[in-house]
């Protein structure tokens, strides 16, 4: 590696770090404790040199460049973090980093009062993500200009000595208090809220269902079918209600799925219509169009062409159709169910096998089988990436594991996801 500033810098920083390391040993309780404070204080130097990284990398669009659609995701995989450090890195560089206008013009970074603290060390990530929740709020954007920029200076004062969580209650009050008029009123009568949320269980099996319904109908339909398969089954019934309308729901469910017309998802692939001229056919399919007319480049058709359901429609020269195909199935619906249960999810990030695809690691296309040895489970994400990135994949010892581009890791060595149901 060349001698550079990055690296004669870095090189200087290990050797500081080093000697402050040797100098821990038989040190005084009063010494120690500075040793507590100096860290804290250059961690968080080194908090804003990393902030400022990402915001120059994102200015200047390196991780679009490179695969990615997401930041934190390309952060989540260079470094190791969970994707909330990641956001939270993201965010600071968005709110405490100086900033260029679409005229190229250079403009300070919104929370000037918290860059110049945070650039000090005397504030950490976490202020700095409490103070721009604070000053995003529906009061806080009903400030005039100039009270909005005494309140974040003011905040930024409190951060050296308030908790995060401290820091939260103390700037909600201020802020609540400098709105003096509050919201406008609104006499309309409240939106009917209908929802539902699936929560997977992390580390153990099932979820949590948690919904509203305001909508009567809506939950009068599903009330009654509850209700109906509820009910107790003999007299001496020992199942609380809760537990046969948990199990009622679980039955219509399963009923529905063996014997109703639901959108298929998971077990069973989307059904796609490809539109391909006959030149491209016979060039071997480098381009193609879906139904509502958008073209697909080579990549995305590969991607889409991994696991589908794919009626050809080959047009002339004027767009007339000349052939229409009749439906193959690029992976069988047994195949899919061993990759599953091989793979669990997604082999790259874990997400469950209902959101994912099956991707071919040698393209069908340049030969490779439909089988399982050349086959692995990706969600839409990782997927593209394989598509459009230098990530890797491929199969050993008979289980999937993926190959970072070497600006991620240069020695390139292969990450494969936790199996929870091999750790035995």
């Amino acid at each position: 590696m060349s001698d550079s500033p990055l690296t004669t810098t870095h090189r200087l920083l290990v050797e500081a770090i080093d000697a402050l390391s040797a100098a821990i040993d038989g040190a005084t309780d009063d010494d120690l404790l500075s040793v507590l404070t100096l860290c804290e204080g250059t961690s968080r130097r080194l908090d804003r040199v990393v902030v400022a990284a990402v915001s120059i990398l994102e200015r200047r669009g390196t991780f679009a460049e490179r695969g990615y659609r997401s930041t934190p995701a390309a952060l989540g995989d260079l470094l190791g973090w969970e994707r909330f450090e990641a956001r939270q890195r993201v965010v600071a560089a968005e709110q405490v980093c100086p900033r260029v206008g679409l005229d190229g013009t250079a403009l300070p970074a919104r929370l000037a009062a918290t860059a110049e603290v945070f650039a000090a060390g005397a504030t950490g990530l976490r202020h700095v993500a409490v103070i721009a929740r604070v000053l995003a709020s529906p009061a806080a954007e009903r400030l005039t200009p100039e009270v909005w920029a005494g309140a974040e200076a003011q905040l930024a004062h409190k951060a050296a000595v308030y908790t995060p969580s401290e820091l939260q209650t103390w700037g909600t009050a201020l802020v609540e208090a400098l709105d003096e008029d509050g919201p406008e009123p609104d006499d309309r009568p409240p939106a009917p809220v209908n929802e539902l949320h699936l929560l997977r269980h992390r580390g153990k099996a099932g979820g949590t269902l948690k919904g509203r319904f305001d909508d009567a109908a809506m939950f009068d339909a599903i009330a009654t079918v509850v209700d109906s398969h509820a009910r107790p089954v003999t007299g001496d019934e020992q199942r609380s209600l809760a537990q046969r309308q948990a199990e009622a729901l679980a039955d219509v469910c399963g009923y529905v799925l063996d014997h109703g017309d639901v959108p298929e998802c998971g077990g069973r692939r989307p059904h796609l219509n490809v539109l391909i001229r006959l030149e491209d056919l016979e060039n071997r399919a480098r381009a193609a169009c879906l139904d509502f007319g958008g073209t697909l480049s080579p990549e995305s058709l590969r991607m889409l062409a991994c696991d589908a359901r794919v009626v050809p429609v080959v047009l002339n020269g004027k767009g007339q159709p000349l052939d229409v195909g009749r439906v193959t199935r690029t992976i069988p619906d047994g195949l899919r169910r061993a990759i599953a249960a091989r793979d669990r999810g997604c082999a790259g990030c874990g997400r469950p096998p209902s959101w994912c695809e099956v991707h071919h690691i040698t393209a069908w296309q340049d030969g490779g089988d439909t089988a399982l040895h050349n086959c692995v489970m990706l969600c839409r994400a990782c997927h593209r990436l394989q598509h459009h990135s230098e990530w890797e994949v491929r199969i050993r010892d008979g289980l999937p594991e993926l190959i970072p581009p070497a600006w991620i890791d240069p020695q390139r060595r292969p990450r494969r996801k936790p199996l929870l149901h091999l750790a035995a």
